[in-house]
């Protein structure tokens, strides 16, 4: 947003009410729909759309089937690797969180809004990438309790420990156990809020060059146009494997909660 002649960098990620939900309340709390929420729903009406466009079962698959079937597998073999066998059951899940935060942070990248609204990208937001990883955290200390009951708390104190050493080995564990869930949403909202930060400077550049004069467009405006273009390209990319490193590292969680020994 240009204030004075100046782009402010931090303006794209402020949250404001829509369709004048900021007075909807229940119980004295604030239930108002804002752009975060739309940007949210579009993510989720698109992968409805996206695996319920290729669950047809076709005898000669279409493309759309195929690329439905070409990110199972992809999950699958993510699971495989990390999880084993067991763990198949968990591919619904960490498919679609991973295609959730994957549409997510594409759509953030659009250069055009949905009904007169500016792209908005929510995984730029902890609180947004903090509730996914605690309902993945969630997932494997349910699923390691329910599965080795006591027995779980026995990853917090590796094989070999001397006895001596347990207590302190146990807290240490714990608090790097506790702490995973935090590290897990804040590499994800760091990663796309500092892309989007760094697009805006660069646009500011241009803007504030251009305005000035030709030849100070030349000297700064054109390469930071330039930049502005290899960044966007490279912003695709870090879109695509900050999905992927966050469906990793919840596969690699439930593994300590599956194949605890």
């Amino acid at each position: 947003m240009a204030a004075e002649g100046k782009v402010d960098p931090m303006h794209q990620f402020s949250i404001h009410p829509l369709f004048g939900s900021d007075s909807w309340n229940i119980g004295g709390y604030n239930i108002a729909f804002t752009n975060s929420s739309l940007w949210m729903a579009i993510a989720t009406v698109l992968l409805i759309v996206f695996v319920a466009g290729g669950a047809k079962r076709q005898l000669v698959p279409g493309r759309w089937q195929m690329a439905v079937e070409t990110f199972t597998g992809f999950i699958d073999g993510m699971l495989a690797a990390n999880v084993g066998p067991n763990g198949k059951k968990y591919v619904p899940y960490i498919f679609s969180l991973f295609m959730f935060i994957l549409f997510a942070n594409f759509l953030g990248l659009l250069p055009l809004g949905v009904f007169g609204l500016h792209a908005f990208t929510f995984t730029s937001h902890f609180s947004a990438t903090g509730v996914l990883s605690i309902l993945s955290f969630s997932i494997v200390i349910i699923v390691g309790l329910a599965k080795h009951k006591l027995h779980f708390f026995s990853l917090f104190v590796p094989h070999g420990t001397p006895v001596p050493m347990i207590p302190a080995i146990f807290v240490v564990e714990l608090i790097s156990f506790l702490v995973r869930p935090f590290s897990l949403g804040l590499r994800l909202f760091v990663a796309m809020m500092a892309g989007h930060v760094l697009l805006e400077v660069l646009s500011s550049f241009v803007i504030s060059s251009g305005n000035a004069s030709l030849g100070l467009f030349a000297i700064a405006g054109l390469p930071s146009f330039i930049l502005m273009i290899g960044i966007c390209a490279l912003e695709l990319l870090v879109a695509g494997i900050q999905a992927y490193v966050f469906a990793l590292l919840t596969c690699v969680y439930l593994n300590d909660a599956e194949n605890l020994h």
